[in-house]
């Protein structure tokens, strides 16, 4: 932002020195230090609202488009607008059946076969046969 180099911020050093002494130099850069936090502080707080409206101009615009989309879309499928859903409901209760009832069903798959040279699963011992001690073991 700013094109300080090293010259010139010797420059200001010693003319800092030379004005304001070097006894009430540590105090006068604590404040500088202090205010510079400030600023950064307050111009951080005033980019984050910028962003803000930003985001929620853009939203605005996106939203618009979005409803002009789906207003194209309605139009150029009347059999989706809530008319047809109406009329859908009225067949339903005069006894048509939709066009998603007249479709034919899907066929269940056939049951298949175990393999002949299947394992079958070992039984778990019970737990008398099983000794859980040295103890029960010597028994």
């Amino acid at each position: 932002m700013f094109d300080v180099g090293f010259d010139e911020l010797l420059m200001v050093a010693i003319v800092a020195i030379v004005v304001i002494g070097p006894k009430d130099l540590p105090l006068a850069l604590r404040t500088a230090g202090r205010w510079i936090g400030k600023v950064r502080r307050v111009s951080g707080h005033f980019r984050s609202g910028v962003e803000n409206m930003i985001r929620e101009a853009e939203l605005e615009e996106m939203e618009k488009k979005w409803k002009e989309q789906n207003e194209a879309i309605m139009a150029a499928n009347p059999a989706y607008s809530p008319d047809a859903e109406a009329q859908a409901a009225a067949d339903a209760a005069e006894g048509v059946p939709p066009a998603a009832m007249a479709a034919p069903m899907m066929q269940p798959l056939p049951e298949t076969k175990p393999k002949r040279n299947a394992k079958p699963k070992a039984k778990p011992k019970s737990d008398s046969a099983v000794a859980s001690s040295p103890t029960e073991r010597a028994r």
